[in-house]
């Protein structure tokens, strides 16, 4: 468990929470393997307000870089958990 107290599991929650309301999509039908592109038909604009949603809700940077290498639900949650300190 990270100093902040919040877990991985937690991340994942909020994420998948966010993704639901901007989309439009079921919550349950996002999972860690969840592809931003090919299965939530995320355009650019929704990619970037999700980066800006990570960076003001967990005190992170996200550089341009590094959000293009982010392809899966997943790989955020591993992303934010990472600058976090929080274990996978």
């Amino acid at each position: 468990m990270a100093t902040n107290g919040m877990s991985r599991a937690e991340v994942l929650e909020k994420v998948r929470d966010h993704l639901s309301a901007e989309l439009e999509v079921p919550a349950d039908e996002i999972s860690e393997s969840t592809r931003f592109r090919d299965d939530l038909d995320a355009d650019s604009l929704d990619l970037y307000e999700l980066v800006m949603e990570l960076e003001d809700t967990y005190a992170i940077r996200v550089s341009e870089e590094e959000a293009a290498q982010i392809e899966t639900v997943g790989q955020a949650v591993d992303f934010v958990a990472g600058r976090l300190g929080v274990a996978s």
